[in-house]
């Protein structure tokens, strides 16, 4: 064991055992295991202050969120996106653009800049928090950044589960179809654990669907990672510490390469499954750690106009997709 490993051994313990238990009481109490992770963490945040957990949260708040972000390419296949066609493929797309230009648009409105509605946008547009942890990592930090971060992880996440439970029955209420009720919850929920409970809670084939065109959102992570990060770097004021983003950060890269060969056949299925899973526990890990680094009164400070901004922008894409459903179907 190495030096700095033996210095990242406390912290990262500590991580796993909130992560553990945030999946378990997600498993026995209908609960998002990512809310359970964050709480929780938040309720140990005393932990990150001082001793010898500090350099482990701050190692699993760090890096093993960004390999947790790179494993959920092997998620991702082009088989798969064909099966859906391309006019609804493009209407997802077009929902995760069309969301983030809306929230870039509106935070003007309730005086938030554009750092918080990027943040935000692209988390509700395409695959919340795994996406707000990917997107925190290319934006120009500063003593704001993991208070957003926090914010932005509890309010989708709280979304997402009412959203699991109200548009399916939104959905039989406008008598929607399998297919398009499969589309509307997966192109306009946040969470993937949340699209596949409200898919299959109306049939198999309704989820079957909500998951297809979720991950069509989840693929969406690179490019939009990739194109802001190439336009913060030539159009942003530079960070605090004076370091710009990388143009594509090395977990995006990851996430690109395993999107490939899964696409290509060249990752077999037990091993895809494990990373998969991997990617599932890395990130509660992660964001219990990011709990734990969080000082709550900065986040009850962040105000009405941040959660009405979100709440905006999750009505948006609802009412795109909805749309687009009507006019192609």
């Amino acid at each position: 064991m190495t030096q700095q490993t033996r210095i990242n051994f406390p912290g990262v313990i500590v991580a796993i055992m909130v992560a553990i238990a945030a999946k378990f009481l997600s498993e026995h109490y209908a609960t998002p295991a990512m809310l359970l992770a964050l709480l929780l963490g938040i309720a140990l945040s005393f932990l990150s202050e001082d001793g010898k957990t500090v350099a482990g949260i701050g190692f699993s708040a760090r890096t093993l969120l960004r390999t947790g972000v790179a494993l959920l390419g092997v998620r991702i296949s082009i088989d798969l996106m064909s099966g859906l066609g391309s006019e609804l493929i493009l209407l997802v797309i077009a929902g995760v653009i069309a969301t983030i230009a809306f929230g870039l648009l509106t935070a003007r409105i309730f005086g938030h800049k554009w750092r918080f509605a990027f943040l935000t946008a692209g988390s509700v547009a395409i695959c919340g928090a795994s996406a707000a942890m990917a997107i925190i990592a290319i934006l120009p930090r500063d003593e704001r950044s993991e208070e957003r971060l926090i914010f932005t992880v509890m309010g989708v996440t709280v979304l997402s589960t009412i959203a699991m439970i109200a548009y399916p029955v939104l959905s039989n209420y406008l008598e929607l179809t399998e297919l398009q009720a499969g589309v509307f919850l997966g192109g306009t929920i946040h969470d993937v654990a949340q699209v596949v409970g409200a898919g299959f809670s109306i049939s198999e084939q309704t989820g079957d669907t909500a998951t297809l065109v979720k991950l069509i959102r989840v693929a969406m992570l690179a490019p939009v990672v990739l194109i802001a990060s190439l336009l913060i770097r030539n159009f942003a004021e530079l960070p605090e510490d004076g370091k710009r983003p990388p143009i594509l950060p090395t977990f995006v890269i990851g996430f690109l390469v395993l999107a490939a060969l899964n696409s290509a056949h060249l990752i077999p299925t037990a091993v895809a499954d494990f990373l998969s899973q991997s990617s599932r526990w890395l990130l509660l890990v992660a964001i219990a750690a990011v709990g734990m680094k969080t000082n709550l009164k900065q986040i009850l400070s962040v105000g009405g106009a941040a959660i009405a901004l979100i709440i905006l922008e999750t009505v948006f894409i609802a009412g795109f997709i909805l749309a687009g459903i009507k006019i192609l179907t």
